[in-house]
């Protein structure tokens, strides 16, 4: 029968306060601490925070097995008693089989409450000793089997464990022998009491002993052609093969190979090879959220296996848990809320952590929750395990195997040489620390492998845009899928060919950051990667890298962060002289300290930079050709080192899809030269089919958020707008009480246009529309007002232009809201041009005109106007007209020269429209200085 021998009483304050007096001064020493100074915090934190002591049997005394729980109710640890005055005891929790004490606080909450009460008969057992011959493990110091004689040891005791002493009356230290004696202990002599917590020991031992085994077999396979290490769809390197066996046969492992090294497709092979010798079935990946496309999309180039990336809310993310493919990828945020469900549900078999730095910092919540999830396989990736602090490293290890490096406190005082106050000053004994981690670890530098390495390796990042950046992005999201429903209707007419061109041109400028259109908006999460991944790169201090970017403004963010960060950068843009180009080339190639070359691609071609060895592509061209010349900079004849090439892709947006058509030519490189892939499905896209196919792949982003479905009244206003421009003032629509809807058209038409729109909405089975000029929709409007006629449902507009001035007090409102359209449309084509894009300023120029004059209109209550008229009447400068002109008829390759004039031009129109409508706020903060 169970006793409780707990909790505590109000007895043994004296010896408390003691304990707590050594822990304060303990506290006080920092990482300096004694055996003796930790043992007595264990004996304060038993006093204090068990709460619960249950012996196994109510006859058994000081000495048998207790059952222990904390003060809060968590867990629970089966304790064996010994000894009262030594450090024989045993308990199951992780503290005491790693920390070398020989106790712990479960032991020590043990002997307290046993003793409370109980003092003089304490002593007393504790002089006498236990009555049991014990067989336990040894924990002070390295663990060992040890027994424990009793003064009255039995001759049948004696004679029962002949078979597992030695010559010299020691107990074996022998893994095996010792399973065997804990297998036989329920027929030994009732005197012999066996301890439970040997099993750990044993299976530890046995498993060391099966994977050397079994690499040796599978070694032994390889050699006699009976297996193969090459088990993907591409053949491994050497060194590749060897870091998957190290994975694979290592069970619980380090791969801390440099950056470059391909520790991805190393990990995938350690899995197939875990599937086929061992069965395994459901493997975890958590990676940062940046890089859970790239081990999609490499886990499907290499192997047959399937992958499931783990997205959205809780419920989604549960039933992917639920329904899970072979490789299920999460990100480290997800474990945070996660990590339960994904060792009760998914269970996985094998743990793989990449980018395992994550959890370097052994004090956070996400580093404890992801060393919570549980596998009988882990396999750990990281390039950089040791950044600042060897504490990192001790960090990851701690998952891995806890037993390697022991407790904190042990690994402070055998590794870092401490002042007085216990704070570290140094490192010392390195080369132990690098001897005990040697069997979890495997790193591998480029120079160890450089005559292996490939010419170049490829890395993509899939970067989540951040909130401002989807709204942002969605304002030219939205009238480019409009221009592209058309584009599958008919041909594009050249101005809606080169608004497509210039609304997909900001969506990638968005891509990267909204500050290249707009200043004021820095937010870029490309940015926080690039830092990441400079730091790990630049670890390497021979290491020099190019970064480039078809935008001048990114770059400048880029020159920044390098300034933050301590590096120099070289620049290289279309803008720079030619004189200060090759100085900033030289400097880049003979200047130690010059580690990046930032460059648009005016430095795509020519240059020979053989001295960079990896090349970041902060976006990506629509060309292939294009991003083969920037690789070619570095990935040359000459070159003698790998080059690593890196991609920073927006996660699933324009720049997401420009992958793909990227990868035909690769696709088509693959199939035909190298027999890799589905060559017959392979097609060759050509003519209109072939850009409809394209822009359809470009803008196929519809994962980026809930898929919008285009009303009848939305179709027939952009149809509308996109045929007859600003000719639509209005199209607004109303439901009769069947629920059919009607269309009002409202256009700046006579009467002849008004009858064959009429008859073309007809023919494309739009009968319920109704078209209009503006004359007839004032006295509806008035005619409604005086209670003549009453419409017969709320109107829905779809559509309305400044241009048709409400007669209400909201034409002020509509006066600024154009008067806004007109200064970002001014702010976005200075963008462009700013950046090198000249040919795409003249249509904004041209739209910011049209805005401003739509504001004038309104401001003034009239139905219409247009330029001409106010530039007749003096409510617009003369220059309005030859602006006009020159926007209408700009070159598809306008240059800066030509659009300079322009500018100069719009300054002067916003300017006196500023000084003739005070009433109107006009902004001027796209001006041109």
């Amino acid at each position: 029968m169970a006793k409780q021998v707990g909790p505590r009483s109000k007895s043994g304050r004296k010896s408390k306060a003691k304990a707590k007096e050594t822990l304060e001064r303990a506290q006080t020493n920092g990482w300096a601490t004694s055996d003796e100074e930790e043992i007595e915090r264990r004996r304060w934190r038993g006093q204090t925070e068990i709460g619960e002591v249950v012996a196994a049997r109510a006859d058994q005394g000081f000495f048998g097995d207790f059952r222990v729980r904390s003060t809060s109710g968590s867990g629970g640890y089966d304790v064996e008693i010994r000894s009262l005055d030594g450090f024989a005891n045993s308990c199951g929790c992780i503290d005491h089989r790693v920390n070398y004490l020989g106790t712990c606080k479960h032991i020590e909450g043990v002997l307290a409450a046993i003793k409370r009460g109980k003092v003089r008969a304490f002593r007393a057992a504790a002089a006498a000793g236990g009555p049991s011959v014990e067989i336990f493990l040894d924990r002070r110091g390295e663990a060992k089997p040890a027994i424990l004689w009793p003064k009255s040891a039995t001759d049948a005791a004696r004679e029962w464990l002949a078979p597992w002493l030695e010559e010299d009356g020691a107990l074996t230290q022998a893994p095996e022998r010792i399973a065997q004696l804990v297998a036989q202990a329920a027929a030994a002599p009732a005197q012999i009491r066996v301890s439970r917590h040997f099993v750990p020991w044993i299976e530890r031992a046995r498993r060391r002993d099966a994977r050397a085994a079994a690499l040796a077999a599978f070694t032994q396979e390889v050699e006699a052609g009976r297996a193969t290490i090459d088990v993907l769809r591409s053949p491994l390197l050497p060194y590749q093969r060897a870091g998957a066996l190290h994975l694979a046969f290592g069970e619980r492992a380090l791969l801390a190979d440099e950056m470059g090294l391909g520790k991805t497709i190393q990990a995938i092979a350690g899995c197939e090879l875990l599937a086929r010798r061992r069965g395994i079935e459901r493997v975890l990946v958590v990676c940062p959220a940046s890089l859970k496309g790239e081990w999609e999309e490499q886990i499907a180039r290499f192997c047959e296996r399937g992958a499931r990336l783990v997205f959205g809310a809780r419920d989604e993310r549960l039933a992917a848990l639920r329904d899970p493919a072979f490789f299920t990828i999460v990100n480290y945020e997800q474990v945070l809320i996660d990590a339960e469900a994904i060792n009760e549900i998914l269970k996985p078999d094998v743990v793989v952590l990449d980018e395992a730095q994550r959890i370097k910092n052994w004090q956070t919540k996400t580093a404890r929750r992801v060393k919570s999830l549980r596998a009988p396989f882990v396999f750990v990736l990281t390039g950089t395990p040791l950044e600042n602090r060897i504490d990192e490293l001790y960090s990851i290890v701690q998952y891995l195997d806890p037993e390697v490096l022991g407790p904190l406190f042990r690994f402070n005082r055998d590794f870092y040489a401490l002042d007085q106050r216990g704070r570290p000053e140094n490192y010392k004994n390195l080369s132990e620390l690098r001897a005990r981690i040697a069997p979890l670890m495997l790193r591998r530098r480029k120079a160890d492998v450089e005559k292996e390495l490939p010419g170049r390796t490829v890395k993509t990042y899939f970067v989540p845009l951040a909130e401002e950046q989807v709204a942002r992005y969605d304002d030219y999201r939205l009238p480019a899928a409009q221009l592209l429903a058309a584009a599958q209707r008919r041909p594009l007419r050249k101005e809606e060919f080169e608004r497509l061109q210039m609304l997909l041109s900001c969506m990638r400028m968005v891509c990267d950051t909204p500050a290249i259109l707009d200043p004021a908006c820095r937010v870029s999460p490309k940015l926080e990667e690039l830092e990441r991944i400079l730091t790990d790169l630049l670890e390497d201090g021979d290491r020099k890298i190019i970064i480039f970017s078809e935008w001048e403004r990114m770059l400048a963010l880029v020159r920044e962060l390098a300034g933050e960060m301590g590096v120099e950068a070289a620049w290289h843009t279309g803008s720079l002289p030619q004189e200060r180009r090759r100085a900033e080339i030289n400097r880049f190639k003979r200047d130690p300290a010059c580690r990046l070359f930032l460059s648009t691609d005016s430095g795509a071609t020519g240059l020979n930079l053989q001295v960079a060895s990896a090349v970041i592509n902060m976006d990506l061209p629509w060309n292939p050709a294009r991003l083969e010349q920037r690789i070619a900079r570095a990935w040359r004849k000459n070159q003698t080192r790998s080059v690593a090439v890196i991609n920073l892709v927006a996660e699933k947006t324009i720049e997401h899809n420009i992958l793909h058509l990227l990868g035909q030519k690769q696709a088509l490189a693959d199939g035909v030269l190298d027999g890799f892939g589905d060559v017959e499905n392979i097609d060759m896209p050509s003519g209109r089919g072939a850009f409809i196919e394209r822009m359809n792949a470009v803008m196929a982003d519809s994962e980026l958020r809930a898929p919008r479905i285009i009303s009848a009244g939305e179709a027939l206003a952009a149809e509308l707008r996109g045929r007859l421009g600003e000719k639509v003032l209005l199209v607004q629509e109303r439901r009769n009480p069947a629920g059919a809807a009607r269309f009002f058209v409202v256009l700046d038409a006579d009467a002849s246009m008004l009858a064959a729109e009429e008859a073309r909405a007809a023919a494309n089975g739009a009968h319920g529309a109704e078209f209009l000029d503006v004359a007839a929709w004032r006295r509806m409007q008035r005619l409604a007002a005086s209670g003549l006629v009453q419409f017969f449902a709320a109107a829905r507009e779809h559509y309305r232009s400044p241009a048709l001035a409400p007669e209400t007090p909201a034409a002020k409102r509509s006066a600024q809201a154009e008067a806004v359209e007109a200064d970002r449309a001014l702010r976005m084509a200075k963008a462009l041009y700013d950046s090198g894009f000249p040919e795409e300023a003249p249509p904004l120029l041209a739209k910011s005109l049209r805005a401003l004059v739509s504001a004038l209109v309104a401001t003034r209550g009239e139905a219409s106007a247009d330029i001409r008229s106010l530039v007749d009447r003096g409510a617009l400068s003369g220059e309005a007209l030859s602006v006009l002109d020159a926007t209408q008829d700009a070159p598809r390759d306008a240059t800066i020269k030509d659009v300079a004039p322009l500018f100069s031009a719009m300054g002067r129109i916003f300017s006196a429209v500023a000084r003739n409508e005070p009433g109107l706020a006009v902004r001027l903060q796209g001006q041109p200085s």
